[in-house]
């Protein structure tokens, strides 16, 4: 369902926007223990966060899942739910937090993202990754020591082909081999987004990039990447904006003051210390982050405390 010409206009700023936060959420929305997602539900869950003003719902790649792999689930492909999430939403930011850029092909990238717009009515972040598992990468017959350049490569090409005005760069150009687009075009350009660093330098994802994706990590460390990260930005990006977002694990107790807990990834911690944990983050210079809640609780009902209670706090000012 399209967004109304009025919000069409800077789609990454309504996730990204100087010195103010905004919050989203990853999917799959499951509770603690649970490995198996009911994607109806997942679609509902959607719905709903799109409903209370969620700023963005981020989507994984995962092709293929193992033994050793820390995460369990089996995740839709990523074209393929976001396709039914821009049928079932009609205001969030859709997000592919991220496309294993240099596993697929970039032209089957930049024809998936532009879909995802054009179905979306413009509302999609291409974020794109290098994946976390080199072993990943020998079932797909790529060598994974190559993944570096293969990102740098990959990105030119989706670059270009989204770009204004678009051009596609082909593997080969045989002497008879016609001129090439990618068709439908939308009204703006898909922004692209860098998940983790994907081998490369902040310096050039300061260059290429809208902004960068990272992990959660403890308050100090985020602080030193973000102090490097807005480095590079100002000596290759000025005056521009370049956005800086966190994906962080979210264990949210029913007790409202409970106090914050450290986990990998995140925190355990009711609703009023995770007020204070956003406003530490957006002081650090955070502008997004996705909340991947897991918990012993209703997915709704943390989802519905949240819009309730911490939203407000931050969305405000933006709406």
């Amino acid at each position: 369902m399209p967004l109304p010409a009025s919000g069409r206009a800077d789609v990454a700023q309504r996730v990204f926007s100087a010195e103010r936060l905004s919050i989203g959420l990853t999917l799959p929305l499951l509770r603690s223990g649970r490995t198996v997602a009911d994607f109806n539900e997942q679609l509902e869950l959607a719905a709903l966060a799109d409903s209370l003003g969620f700023r963005a719902l981020w989507i994984r790649d995962v092709p293929l899942n193992s033994a050793d792999y820390p995460d369990p689930v089996g995740h839709l492909d990523p074209w393929v739910l976001l396709g039914a999430l821009a049928s079932c939403t009609r205001r969030i930011v859709l997000a592919s937090g991220a496309i294993v850029l240099p596993l697929r092909h970039p032209l089957h990238i930049a024809k998936g993202a532009l879909s995802v717009a054009t179905l979306s009515g413009g509302r999609f972040i291409l974020g794109l990754g290098s994946g976390d598992r080199p072993p990943e990468y020998a079932a797909f017959g790529v060598d994974a020591q190559t993944r570096r350049d293969r990102y740098r490569r990959h990105w030119e090409v989706v670059a270009a082909a989204l770009g204004a005005p678009p051009r596609v760069l082909p593997d080969e150009t045989p002497p008879d081999a016609p001129d090439f687009t990618l068709l439908p075009r939308g009204d703006a350009a898909v922004p692209m987004l860098a998940v983790g660093s994907g081998g490369q330098s902040v310096d050039w994802i300061a260059r290429n990039a809208i902004g960068w994706m990272t992990y959660h990590r403890d308050p100090d460390t985020q602080r030193s990447r973000y102090s490097m990260w807005r480095a590079a930005v100002d000596r290759l990006a000025p005056p521009g904006f370049r956005a800086f977002g966190v994906s962080m694990r979210l264990d949210l107790d029913a007790n409202r003051d409970a106090p914050a807990r450290a986990l990998p990834l995140g925190y355990a911690t009711g609703r009023n210390a995770l007020v204070g944990i956003l406003r530490a983050m957006r002081a650090a210079g955070t502008h997004h982050v996705t909340l991947n809640p897991g918990s012993d609780r209703p997915v709704r009902e943390i989802i519905e405390e949240i819009a309730e209670h911490v939203l407000p706090v931050f969305h405000d000012e933006q709406d």
